[in-house]
């Protein structure tokens, strides 16, 4: 009986096959281990949250959560992001122990898709949270480590885009007035619809100088150079804390040897709504949108009663293995054939080839329909048949 949904998968979730699982493997370990070396400690949190802790506290918009009951009546969430589970974990068991926490995670989160869209519903982060340090080197740090770990992963050609919400902010409601007024304009900017921004400011009743900082708003990218350019456009201090931030982040990242790979974009907004500060995005060949982000969020903990800032990464596996391009060829896989009275035989020279970390297939060649179609998918065939050893 044929079923509806037999070859189906629910929206958004994908299979993923031997080739692509390599690929991800291998990056997954590059980027884990560069993140150990520096300092950080790996943790893992349930896949089910309640929704009144970790869904409510998260910045994810409650139709893209994921919901189910449990046998109690309560409501759970399959985790839609990692920095809302590991402020919950912090808060409740390690900050007594050290300030700053180091925190890393390689994860699969859940975000609910309306419609396909080429949008997963379920996919793997790997990223750091450094909880407890308020310090602009704390961001200096997240943004060298991002750096860091694209490049043992193989990345060599992308750029981190680097604003504060805080600027944002600043500057929107001093020209506005009002949160809801520019939570419009924040809207434009994070659909990057430039053309709409510039259309909406142009309806608003406001005096042409005012019109015209908010337009030149819009040109706040570059270098350093950016950073004077919104020092002009600033009327109050309101946003000068949060440009001398930002400047004394790239003088930082100097020390690193990762200021050249960073530009400020002081228009760029995030849709998880609880970062406060700093902000950054990483962008690469051949990937559409963002391989990573992060900043600085200094009220996420509250809600789980303490009061400490953090700040951290999240990269998203599949775009960055996208970003580096599929492998051609799957690893390298020895093949042995061998018939019944030779079986020792293929087994211990399997076993040698696995102990000097080769791969190796044992196969009854007796049960094998096509001989030339099996072993073609194989780089190496060795045959125990008959009287002795053939390559």
């Amino acid at each position: 009986m044929t079923k509806l949904f037999m070859f189906e998968k629910p929206l958004g979730m994908r299979d993923t096959l031997p080739l692509l699982y390599e690929a991800k493997s291998a990056v997954r370990k590059k980027m884990t281990d560069e993140i150990k070396l520096w300092g950080y400690q790996f943790i893992e949190t349930p896949a089910l949250e309640y929704y009144e802790t970790v869904g409510e506290a998260s910045a994810i918009l409650d139709q893209q959560l994921f919901k189910l009951l449990d046998q109690q009546g309560h409501t759970l969430v399959l985790r839609p992001d990692m920095t809302a589970p590991i402020a919950r974990v912090a808060a409740s068991r390690l900050l007594n122990l050290q300030i700053p926490v180091r925190l890393a995670y390689d994860a699969n989160v859940y975000r609910a898709q309306q419609r396909e869209g080429g949008r997963p519903a379920e996919f793997e982060q790997i990223g750091i949270e450094c909880i407890g340090n308020e310090s602009v080197s704390a961001e200096t740090e997240s943004i060298a480590l991002m750096v860091s770990s694209l490049k043992a992963a193989g990345l060599t050609e992308f750029q981190v885009s680097i604003g504060h919400i805080g600027f944002v902010q600043a500057l929107f409601l001093s020209i506005l007035g009002t949160e809801e007024r520019a939570s419009v304009l924040r809207k434009f900017l994070y659909d990057k619809n430039y053309v709409g921004y510039r259309e909406h400011v142009k309806s608003l009743p406001l005096s042409s100088i005012d019109k015209q900082r908010l337009l030149d708003f819009l040109g706040l990218r570059g270098g350093i150079d950016a950073l004077q350019k919104a020092e002009a456009l600033m009327e109050n201090a309101g946003g000068a804390a949060s440009l001398s931030e930002l400047r004394e982040i790239m003088d930082q990242l100097n020390d690193h040897d990762a200021a050249h790979l960073v530009h400020i974009d002081l228009t760029l907004i995030s849709h998880m709504s609880y970062y406060t500060g700093p902000l950054f995005e990483v962008y690469a060949g051949n990937v559409g949108s963002p391989v990573g982000n992060g900043g600085r969020y200094s009220n996420l903990l509250k809600k789980f009663g303490r009061d400490v800032p953090a700040t951290g990464f999240a990269v998203h596996v599949d775009k960055l293995v996208e970003a580096l391009g599929e492998p051609e060829s799957a690893a390298q896989v020895s093949c042995i054939l061998f018939s019944q009275e030779r079986r020792k035989e293929a087994l211990e020279c399997a076993q040698e080839k696995r102990r000097n970390g080769i791969r190796a297939v044992v196969q009854d060649i007796n049960s094998v329909q096509n001989v030339d179609r099996f072993t073609a998918a194989y780089q190496e065939v060795e045959l125990f048949i008959g009287g002795k050893r053939d390559e």
